[in-house]
């Protein structure tokens, strides 16, 4: 228990630090409120619990790094028992002959969850400084080349350092100073490792005991009080944004979702992102949730094929910037300040290929991919700034209604022979084939549409295509940054697929599915869309169709980003592969941590930059599994792999699992 002076000199010292607080608290606030939009509380409601569980249980952080996780997680879970611990350790100081939670069951069981998670929490963070000073984890660090804050490379470490060494101070203190008491009063069972360390304290005198106590209560909460008025410039204020992420980030139908743009409204002035004024609230609260941690970066295929993309130096540019923000006068600093060589630069904003898997594999809900389609509509929209290679792309999909530049008229070349019908010639049709850009006009693409056309005639189902009227879905012009095609392809399909009556629409390529199944619905297109590897398993399960095995062959199959990720299908392909052939063997990067093709994001249009390419690097990995055939379930990965194969002179076959049924069907 604390004299009288302690009690008054820790009450104003609990004031003073609450003060610090609240104006660091209060700036934060405004500055994410001078984001666009505003929580929607009632999504808070509904999601409480969830919220709480996955913060609480850091199950996210699991997906990688299974040590470093699990050191995290001792940290963490320590951290959050010790917002109870702390306010036990107040009230017992200030209230003479009181125990916290009392000495019954709950205050046992009280007292010994404080005493295990306390070593938990010193095992865990010391595991994670050496890891990080020792070790000099290569996981953790940032490349040279990628745009870094001048602040955050010494900056991360020393955060890190002084993050670091506080809860080993904070929890060492706190429970030495357990042990101290209990070798003053006698072993505590339900204290375990305290008690055994208090046998080091043998033979001290009761007034060393005592002073050694108190030392140590100041020692630990001194340092809490010193440490709030840094917690919220640290990056240990994830611990708290983490939690509103999981709370308050809007309902989405899919990974990466992008809202409309009002082109009608005339007083709009602004399109996408050019400053951090632009971004959206929860795109300001996005850096003070990230930890910094790197797995992002880890997982993105530019950066792991040497381009100067890091999704998290993204992150951490926005934490150092808006660290340096303060509100004066009633302005608004986040209205001059450019996010475009701030926060990444001119080649790694064209670089991203969109994949998702940056925000699929963060543990606390970050979206980085989209500030950067925001910074590209910006970009493209407002300064009419792209990469030269985009705009034969562009004029194609604006002219003739796909980046390949081919007239409507040659749309249906592909189909020569194959009596496919068009909806002027079926208007009674029960699916609607979109064949897309690829299948209709890439000669290897196009084997794949003539192998589902196949499929769908031995199936006996009753189906039509658009033929000329079809379009690209936009979904390149989307990505690129160019809303504004995308919006004019949208509602020239929107209402084409509206006058034939489409009600179910199948479809080979996983984007023009996303795009019409996920995105349509938001100008008014709402269809049942369902990608061909899903309308294949169920014919082979219904019995529509049947197939040979053939046990001859090996193959491995790539999950395409908008079909894996994006759209959560991972079995219906993988069943198609088994039933046609002998064995399949995964690679490393598979399902949800599938790598990416590198076609993504209008990346297709493009040169690529970097060290690497990233096709290569995913059909190396392919043919490490010593499979002899990769099966694939979009165009554009077959376009990007079989280019791969070409290069790298393999034997290896890249076929679509369409061309797989169909070369196996039992006639």
């Amino acid at each position: 228990m604390l004299t009288w002076p302690e009690k008054i000199l820790f009450a104003i010292a609990v004031l003073v630090t609450a003060w610090a607080g609240y104006r660091e608290a209060k700036r934060l606030v405004r500055i994410i409120t001078s984001g666009r939009g505003q929580p929607d509380w009632s999504v808070a409601r509904r999601r409480l619990w969830r919220a709480v569980t996955e913060w609480a249980t850091l199950r996210r952080v699991f997906f990688t790094r299974p040590w470093a996780s699990l050191f995290h997680a001792m940290v963490a879970w320590a951290f959050m028992f010790y917002l109870l611990v702390n306010v036990g350790d107040v009230l017992e100081a200030y209230i003479p002959n009181f125990h916290f939670l009392g000495q019954g069951l709950v205050g046992n069981l009280y007292r010994l969850i404080a005493d295990v998670i306390s070593v938990a929490a010193l095992i865990g963070m010391s595991a994670l400084l050496i890891r990080r000073f020792v070790l000099k984890s290569p996981a953790l660090q940032i490349r040279e080349d990628v745009l870094v804050h001048p602040k955050a490379r010494k900056g991360i470490p020393r955060d890190s350092l002084i993050v670091g060494l506080f809860i080993l101070f904070h929890v060492g203190a706190r429970f030495l100073g357990e042990s101290f008491q209990i070798a003053r009063e006698g072993p505590d069972p339900w204290q375990p490792f305290a008690t055994a360390v208090a046998s080091l304290w043998q033979g001290w005198s009761d007034t060393a005991l005592v002073v050694a106590e108190h030392v140590a209560f100041w020692l630990a909460l001194g340092l809490i009080l010193a440490f709030i008025p840094y917690f919220p410039r640290s990056k240990h204020i994830h611990l708290i944004f983490a939690f509103f992420n999981f709370l308050l980030k809007p309902e989405k139908r899919t990974l990466v979702e992008l809202e409309p743009l009002d082109f009608e409204d005339e007083s709009i002035e602004q399109f996408g992102a050019s400053t951090f004024q632009d971004l959206k609230w929860t795109q300001l609260m996005d850096p003070y949730a990230c930890i910094m941690c790197m797995r992002c970066q880890e997982v993105c295929p530019a950066y792991q094929t040497g381009k100067a993309l890091s999704p998290s130096a993204l992150e951490i540019n926005k934490r150092y910037v808006l660290n340096e923000v303060e509100f004066k006068n009633g302005d608004n600093p986040l209205a001059e300040i450019p996010l475009l060589g701030t926060v990444i630069d001119e080649e790694a904003l064209w670089a991203c290929t969109t994949c998702g898997a940056c925000v699929a594999i963060c543990p606390l809900n970050n979206e980085p991919a989209l500030d950067i389609l925001d910074i590209r509509r910006g970009q493209v929209l407002m300064e009419d700034n792209y990469p030269e290679q985009w705009t034969n792309a562009f004029r194609g999909m604006e002219t003739a209604g796909n980046p390949w530049g081919v007239p409507p008229s040659e749309r249906m070349k592909w189909a020569e022979g194959l009596d496919i019908p068009t909806v002027d010639e079926n208007p009674d049709f029960d699916v609607l084939w979109w064949v897309g850009c690829a299948p209709s006009t890439d000669a290897r693409a196009q084997k794949t549409a003539r192998a589902f056309a196949k499929i769908l005639q031995a199936a006996g189902v009753n189906f039509a295509v658009l033929g000329e009227r079809e379009m690209c879905t936009g979904d390149s012009a989307r990505r690129a940054g160019h809303e504004y095609l995308f919006y004019e392809l949208a509602r020239a399909n929107i209402e084409t697929l509206n006058e034939v009556g489409a009600k179910r629409i199948v479809t080979t390529c996983p984007h023009c599915m996303h795009t019409l199944k996920n995105e349509y619905p938001a100008f008014g297109g709402h269809y049942e869309v369902m990608h061909h590897s899903e309308f294949i398993e169920q014919l082979l399960r219904e019995g529509k169709i049947r197939v040979k095995n053939n046990a001859t062959l090996k193959a491995t199959y790539h999950d395409p980003c908008f079909l894996g990720r994006y759209n959560d299908t991972y079995e219906a392909p993988r069943f198609i592969v088994t039933q046609t052939v002998g064995e399949l063997t995964e690679m490393p990067h598979n399902r949800r941590k599938s790598f990416c093709c590198g076609a993504g994001g209008a990346q297709i249009w493009k040169e690529e930059s970097g060290t690497k390419r990233i096709n290569i690097t995913r059909f190396q990995e392919a043919q490490g599994t010593g499979a002899d055939t990769l099966a694939v379930a979009c165009p554009f990965c077959m376009i990007m792999l079989t280019d791969a194969a070409k290069e790298l002179k393999s034997d290896m076959q890249v076929k679509d699992i369409a061309e797989l049924v169909a070369e196996n069907l039992v006639e």
